[in-house]
C-alpha cells in the first residue's frame, strides 16, 4: 500500500522524493539521484499535495530509514528551473542501493494505479483503497491488486565458455546478456527455462540451479535466476527475438549488463564457476 499524509507532516519531514512525470522521474539538474529534501524545497509540488503518498518500507529495519514520498504528475510536464526528467532505467542503474526496493517498487505501484482506473470486471470507475495497495469497484465489489509477472532468466555454461545472446532491442548498444522469458500459465519455473532456451537459441540444458531473484519494473516482472549446463544442440537464433547468440570465453566477454541487474550478477557468478574449474 501507499500511505496518504497530511500537509503538516509532509512539510516537517525530510524525505526521498520519487516524482513521476509521464514515464520519467523528476530530479535536480545534473543529478543521478532522487532528491532528498523537504516539501518546501520542491516548489512545483505545491499544487500536488493531495497526490503525495508515502511508500511503506519492506521490512522492520527500514522503519528507521528516511521516509519515501511518491508523487504521480501524470502527463504534466514540469518546466521548473533547476529540475529535469530522466529515464527510469538510467536512475535504476545509478542508484544501486535503493534502485529496486524504492524506485522500482514506486514505479510498479504508479503503473498499477494508472492502468486500473476502471474495473476490469464491470467497467465502472474504480477507487483507491486507503489501507492496502488495491483498487476497488463499489458497483460489483471486484478488487484489483498490483500484478507481478514471473520471468525466468538463465545463464548457460559449457566447459570454459558461457552462452550469451543479443536481443533485437540491443542491436544499437551491441549488448549481450543471458536468456530470459515470461513463465506461461500452468508452467513451472524449470519448464519455462527449458522452453525459453530452446525457443530462443535452439539448445537444451541440464542441471538447473537456482541463483537469485530480482524485481524488474518494466513494468511489473519478478526475475527468477538460474544457472544451467549445456546439454545438446546447435545455436539457432529465434527470428524477431534474438539478433545473435554465441559461446564466449570468460576472458573475452562482449558488452554485458551492469551488476546492479540480475543478468550482470548471473554472468559474474557463471564466470566465477568456470574460473574455479
Amino acid at each position: 500500500m501507499m500511505i496518504k499524509l497530511d500537509e503538516a507532516k509532509l512539510t516537517a519531514q525530510q524525505a526521498m522524493w520519487v516524482v513521476f512525470s509521464r514515464g520519467k522521474i523528476v530530479v535536480q539538474e545534473s543529478s543521478e539521484s532522487i532528491p532528498v529534501a523537504h516539501l518546501t524545497d520542491i516548489p512545483f509540488l505545491a499544487s500536488y499535495v493531495d497526490d503525495i503518498h508515502q511508500l511503506p518500507p519492506l521490512n522492520e529495519t527500514a522503519e528507521r530509514d528516511m521516509p519515501v514520498f511518491v508523487v504521480d504528475l501524470g502527463a504534466e510536464h514540469i518546466d521548473e528551473p533547476g529540475w529535469e526528467r530522466v529515464s527510469l532505467r538510467q536512475l535504476l542503474f545509478a542508484e544501486h542501493d535503493i534502485a529496486f526496493s524504492v524506485i522500482g517498487r514506486a514505479w510498479q505501484y504508479i503503473h498499477f494505479l494508472r492502468t486500473h482506473q476502471f474495473c476490469g470486471q464491470c467497467g465502472a470507475k474504480a477507487e483507491r483503497v486507503d489501507w492496502e495497495m488495491a483498487m476497488h469497484c463499489h458497483r460489483c465489489q471486484h478488487r484489483s491488486y498490483p500484478r507481478v509477472s514471473p520471468c525466468i532468466i538463465v545463464s548457460i555454461h559449457n566447459n570454459e565458455k558461457i552462452l550469451l545472446a543479443k536481443g533485437v532491442r540491443h542491436r544499437e548498444s551491441n549488448m549481450y546478456s543471458t536468456l530470459a522469458g515470461f513463465v506461461e500459465s500452468g508452467e513451472s519455473l524449470e519448464q519455462a527455462v527449458h522452453r525459453e532456451v530452446f525457443e530462443e537459441v535452439g539448445v537444451k540444458v541440464k542441471n538447473l540451479r537456482y541463483f537469485n531473484s530480482q524485481p524488474w519494473p518494466f513494468p511489473h516482472s519478478l526475475m527468477v535466476g538460474f544457472i544451467a549446463e549445456y546439454d545438446d544442440g546447435e545455436i539457432r537464433c529465434q527470428e524477431n527475438e534474438i539478433d545473435d547468440a554465441k559461446w564466449f570465453d570468460i576472458d573475452a566477454l562482449p558488452t554485458i549488463p551492469p551488476k546492479v541487474s540480475i543478468a550482470g550478477q548471473l554472468i559474474a557468478e557463471t564466470v566465477s564457476l568456470i574460473g574455479d574449474k
